[in-house]
Order: structure tokens, then C-alpha cells, then sequence
């Protein structure tokens, strides 16, 4: 029998790897009852803190609408909306959402038209949109281009993690009411004219023109897989748009460090809808350049994000001209060079 040795501080008996208390009965696992305890009491503080969030939230909106639009631009309100929005984010799950709409922010697509418009005539186009959900931008951009340049050679890859919304978007069909996966609001952007430009109607639904189709591959994909260039290949212009937003931060990064490099030497980078400071900080650390014409407009120029701010994860905040750092804050084209796409390449290969 091992000596037992008493505990002056607990008043136990320690006799080789079990427990014993003054009166012999051994020291067993937590019960029953103090487990549920415990779970109770997480489950109490979970439930006041989310109760704490909504009052809190809702009390700030309530006088964040009653600002006048004088003190929306001032630097106390902006610091003040920046707080709310990162305060938001943080609490927030959140998941991929498939809402957009046609032709969804003009002065990019302007941008995009500026862009083709560099190429010689007869020329091909190499051009990839990741996140394409269900084919709004993609016939936008295609719509933009075709338009311009019907000389040039336009090779557009769209890919998509989700296969049932990439089938939407293949197809091409789309219901002038609302459905599961998409409402009437793609079109509110849209004149009459864009729409007997963009559409062919049938039986209570719109069909994208054939003429637009044309070149298209559509390919389900996850823009944070390191296989990606190997299927999809390097493109003149990569649009990542409305997607790493509804990733959590570590993963959007890693995402975007990875798209990078279907860039071609000398081409371009679309991103927008993704947090900024993980874009600012991404684009600082890789070296991207970014392309400050129409800045701002561009920016500014979906209604739908900017009104968001500062109540939704993916809202957008203000242009701040004011800011140091607002080119690489606010820009949402970037030239990739041939020495930062060979880095990149390298760098996702060490990892």
C-alpha cells in the first residue's frame, strides 16, 4: 500500500493518482448539476449580451437618423460611423448572399469600356469574373464591352462556388417577379431601352440576348483554392467583386492574396465589396498600384452599399478625401506588375 500524505491547505489525502477527501470518499468529475449550471449561465450571458446589441444598435440608429446632413462628412460623425461599423462586423455571422442587380455600378463599368477601349482593333480580351452569382455583372460587363468593341475578341470566364446559382446565370433566364433565389430589383437599374438592349422577353420572364452569350464559360470554382490559375488560367482583367465582404476577415484575405495571381503580368484587378482595410492592407503588401480615375465616383457609386453603412457588414463607408492613405483605401482597380504577379506566384507556392 502507497503512503498517503496529507494536504494541510485542501485537507485531502493524496494516495498515488486519486483523490480522497478527510472523510475516504473519492473526488469524482464535475456532477450533472454543475455542468448544467455552467451551460445556463453562458446561455444567460449569450442572451444579454445579444439583447445589450439590439438596444444598443437600435438607440443609435434612431439618432443617427435624426443627424442632419450637414454633420454626416464631419470628422467626429465619420470616427463615430466607423466605430458603429466596425462594432457591427464583429458581431455579425456572416454568410454568402446572392442579391445584385444589372449593370450595378456605372462609373466601374465605365471604367471597364475605358480599359477595353486600350485594345488594337481585332484584338483578343482575356477576362474572368469570380463570384459571378447568378450572371448580372457578367452580362453587364459583357453588355459594356460588346457595346464599345464588337471587333475585339472577348474570352470571359465566370465561376461561381455555388452550382445551383451558376446555372441561373448559364441559362441566362431570368422571372420579371421575385423567386428563391432573386427578386425584380436586379432590374430596377435598368432604362427601357438598356432592357430591349439586354433582353428578349418570354411569357413572364427576360432571356439574355444570344449575341451576349457568346464566349462566355461559366465554371464553378472557389477563388480561395490555390488550383484556380491551373483551371482557369491568367486573365487581362479579373473581377472580384461583392464576395470577400461575406467571409470572415482571415479568409477574405487569404482569398484575395490568392485571385491575385490569375492576373496577368501588366493587368488588372477589379475588387470591390470586401472590407477595406484587409483591401488597403493586401494591395500595400503586395505592391498593387492602384488607379485613381474616377476614384471616387466609382466608390460611390452603388447606392445600395453606401446606404448601408454603418448598419450592415458590408456597408461602405463615405469617400474620405481627407485620409493619407486614401488611394489604396478607396481604390478599386489595381495595376498588377510582372514582378508582383511572379512574387505572388512564389509566395502561394511557399505556402
Amino acid at each position: 500500500m502507497e503512503e498517503s500524505v496529507g494536504s494541510p491547505v485542501t485537507g485531502m489525502q493524496h494516495v498515488g493518482k486519486t483523490n480522497l477527501p478527510v472523510d475516504g470518499q473519492p473526488v469524482g468529475p464535475p456532477s450533472n448539476r454543475s455542468q448544467s449550471s455552467v451551460k445556463l449561465q453562458k446561455n444567460r450571458i449569450g442572451t444579454a449580451r445579444r439583447v445589450f446589441d439590439k438596444v444598443f444598435l437600435y438607440l443609435n440608429g434612431w439618432v443617427w437618423r435624426l443627424l442632419p446632413d450637414s454633420l454626416m462628412m464631419t470628422r467626429p460623425i465619420l470616427r463615430y460611423g466607423a466605430f458603429l461599423h466596425f462594432y457591427v462586423q464583429r458581431r455579425s455571422e456572416r454568410s454568402q448572399y446572392h442579391g445584385t442587380f444589372f449593370l450595378r455600378n456605372r462609373p466601374e463599368l465605365e471604367l471597364i469600356r475605358t480599359l477595353a477601349n486600350q485594345k488594337k482593333i481585332g484584338a483578343s480580351l482575356k477576362l474572368a469574373i469570380l463570384g459571378c452569382s447568378n450572371g448580372a455583372e457578367v452580362y453587364s460587363i459583357a453588355w459594356i464591352i460588346r457595346s464599345a468593341r464588337p471587333d475585339l475578341k472577348l474570352i470571359l470566364c465566370a465561376a461561381d462556388i455555388s452550382t445551383e446559382i451558376l446555372e441561373i446565370a448559364e441559362e441566362g433566364l431570368y422571372p420579371l417577379g421575385a423567386n428563391r433565389l432573386m427578386d425584380s430589383q436586379i432590374f430596377e437599374r435598368l432604362t427601357e431601352e438598356e432592357m430591349r438592349g439586354i433582353f428578349d422577353l418570354e411569357d413572364g420572364h427576360v432571356r439574355i440576348k444570344p449575341w451576349l452569350k457568346e464566349g462566355i464559360v461559366f465554371r464553378v470554382a472557389d477563388a480561395g483554392d490555390p488550383g484556380i490559375i491551373a483551371s482557369i488560367g491568367t486573365q487581362d482583367i479579373v473581377v472580384a467583386n461583392n464576395f470577400l465582404c461575406h467571409m470572415v476577415p482571415e479568409h477574405a484575405e487569404t482569398c484575395l492574396r490568392n485571385l491575385v495571381r490569375l492576373v496577368a503580368p501588366g493587368g488588372y484587378l477589379f475588387v470591390s465589396g470586401v472590407d477595406l482595410s484587409i483591401r488597403a492592407k493586401v494591395a500595400n503588401d503586395l505592391g498593387w498600384t492602384p488607379v485613381l480615375d474616377r476614384i471616387q465616383e466609382i466608390h460611390n457609386g452603388d447606392p445600395s452599399v453606401r446606404r448601408d453603412w454603418p448598419w450592415r457588414w458590408w456597408g461602405v463607408e463615405p469617400y474620405d478625401g481627407k485620409r493619407s492613405d486614401r488611394d489604396l483605401r478607396y481604390a478599386h482597380l489595381f495595376r498588377i506588375g510582372e514582378q508582383l504577379v511572379a512574387e505572388a506566384i512564389a509566395g502561394s507556392t511557399v505556402k
